[in-house]
């Protein structure tokens, strides 16, 4: 018989609570308002940073993630009153996360939502390269369409994560495969997702209607939940060269895994069609590198210089919490080379995994110091 997830938690080491069963924290709480403005394939949820920054942050602190992804420790920073600056080499992630953070004047948004809803439309321009080969004829149309509006609106950025996030929906791809998609699909096909005959999409409008009015409603509710005494700041580069400053009460992070995601090729339909600098050459344990000797040795490296880095700009005696699944068993290597002592760890089962994997999931939390 299986063991239930009550059992199963209750075997986990360490006494904060990070596990979190799906009816104790459904999936529409994990993406609350701002974290799902669009999909981000990733296991680090609001309510575990919100339970280190409870545990590991002394109240109104300022938190450093160096690896910041979507901006979960800045958003949820935000919302738990901590100052927060986040660091990622991505420039598509950095443009989400400036999105999320950024204070926006609800009324002239909403505004603008609605004149871009009616104007909605399809551009004579045929399509060629990516757009052309990864979407219906209409759908690049009215994509394109949306693309040429986006510069006679203030909140610009917003519009073009919603063009990222109905782009991303509007693959020609099989429904249970918007992740990994291989190839385009041209052919109907036999859906898992929905257990019948599926077409590919053929139209972005719907989407682009859909997720306008979802963005709006999603930055409405955090700008009510949003402690407007702090801030959040964005930096985009390489976290193993640019300046963060000092004066940090925590790291809190949860670092790529080496060989696993290209996080510039999973989003590459933002970089297409909103022209971004791509820099995957310099994300640390980049997918294209695979899990290699040499590649996993370069990672070890890599990692060790940014938490060393990271280490530096902490108050004397503030933690860091790095959360990891390190199967491979790299860390108490990467922590050596950081000049980090390790504190603690514990262990948390991640619920419900994405798409169409499935089976057991487990992280660690690493909480270390700057050896003195």
């Amino acid at each position: 018989m299986a063991v239930t997830q009550q059992a199963l938690y209750e075997e986990l080491s360490g006494d904060l609570h990070l596990s979190w069963s799906e009816a104790e924290l459904p999936e529409k709480e994990r993406t609350k308002h701002v974290h799902r403005l669009h999909p981000y394939l990733g296991k680090f949820v609001p309510q575990l940073v919100e339970a280190l920054l409870g545990r590991y942050v002394r109240p109104g602190g300022r938190v450093l993630d160096p690896f910041a992804g979507s901006g979960t420790t800045l958003v949820q920073s935000l919302e738990s009153g901590y100052d927060a600056v986040g660091v990622d080499v991505a420039s598509f992630n950095c443009l989400l996360m400036r999105v999320k953070i950024g204070r926006v004047e609800i009324p002239g948004l909403e505004s603008e939502v609605h004149d871009v809803l009616a104007r909605l439309g399809e551009t004579p321009v045929r399509p060629r390269g990516y757009v052309g080969e990864w979407y219906a004829p209409r759908a690049a149309a009215q994509l394109l369409h949306f693309r040429a509006l986006i510069e006679d609106y203030e909140h610009a950025d917003v519009l073009r994560v919603v063009l990222a996030r109905a782009a991303r929906s509007a693959r020609l791809t099989t429904h249970f495969d918007l992740e990994f998609p291989k190839a385009p699909q041209r052919d109907q096909y036999w859906c898992h997702k929905h257990r019948r005959t599926c077409r590919p999409v053929q139209e972005a409008n719907k989407f682009l209607a859909r997720y306008l009015l979802d963005t709006l409603e999603r930055l409405r509710e955090f700008e009510r939940l949003r402690d407007g005494a702090h801030e959040a700041v964005v930096v985009h580069g390489d976290a193993r060269e640019i300046v963060i400053g000092e004066g940090f009460d925590a790291v809190i992070t949860s670092p790529p895994y080496p060989g696993l995601i290209d996080y510039h090729e999973q989003h590459r339909y933002a970089y297409e069609l909103l022209g971004l600098d791509d820099r995957r050459e310099r994300e640390l344990g980049a997918a294209a590198l695979g899990a290699s000797r040499d590649a996993l040795a370069a990672y070890v490296v890599g990692i060790s210089d940014v938490l060393r880095r990271c280490a530096a700009t902490l108050e004397p005696g503030a933690p860091l919490a790095i959360v990891v699944n390190d199967r491979r068993a790299l860390y108490p290597e990467i922590l050596e080379r950081s000049g980090l002592r390790l504190l603690d760890r514990l262990e948390r089962h991640v619920n419900r995994r994405t798409g169409r994997r499935s089976g057991e999931y487990f992280e660690s939390v690493l909480v270390a110091v700057r050896e003195r």
